[in-house]
């Protein structure tokens, strides 16, 4: 399998944990592309005709994309248990909810790093914080089960998620507001696969 990525991502992090905690890393060359909302690479293109990344590329040449769509095409190839059968609705309710935490910071990065200046809307940036902290704050008071026990797709969408907010908008203090996920979120961030896959 070919992944086709950008490591600061959130998205693709999200499946390159996925492989490093299913052993399929072995199986899987990285292949990492510069790419932008308006200038695609064209291997992500290539891959999927969105042009967004991650995308992995099959044995045979086709191809999966969309974080979600290949985390479960991971877990089923691999037969992991991220995405227990108890509770699946819940389990993939929260991979959405934390992927949508990735999209508002992504489209905050973005409206910064792509607009000129004179055209960047401030409003837009904080309506996509405030769904990234309303987020924040309905997982830390609504799924701590599911943060806790076995690994699960959950655990790993939510890490990546705040690493993320973290990373790129570390002005935004979500930690006041929400000590016991801080408390989970710097204790999960210690597993290998996270330390591995840490943007820098």
């Amino acid at each position: 399998m070919k992944l086709i990525y950008a490591s600061a991502s959130p998205f693709v992090r999200k499946v390159h944990v996925v492989l490093l905690e299913t052993g399929l890393i072995d199986e899987t060359s990285l292949v990492e592309v510069t790419t932008t909302p308006v200038n695609s690479a064209d291997q992500a293109v290539a891959a999927n005709p969105t042009g967004k990344i991650p995308a992995l590329i099959l044995e045979d040449g086709s191809s999966v994309y969309d974080s979600r769509v290949i985390c479960r095409y991971l877990n089923d190839r691999a037969n992991a248990d991220l995405y227990s059968a108890d509770d699946i609705w819940k389990m993939l309710t929260l991979e959405a909810t934390a992927d949508a935490i990735m999209e508002a910071a992504v489209l905050m990065t973005y409206e910064r790093r792509i607009r000129p200046e004179e055209m960047v809307y401030e409003p837009w940036i904080d309506a996509q914080w405030a769904k990234a902290e309303r987020s924040i704050a309905a997982i830390a008071s609504d799924w701590g089960d599911f943060l806790q026990g076995p690994l699960n797709m959950g655990q790993i969408s939510v890490a990546c998620a705040l690493n993320y907010v973290d990373f790129r908008h570390e002005d935004r203090d979500w930690r006041t507001a929400n000590p016991r996920l801080a408390d989970w979120f710097a204790s999960f961030s210690e597993r290998p696969a996270m330390v591995a896959t840490r943007p820098s």
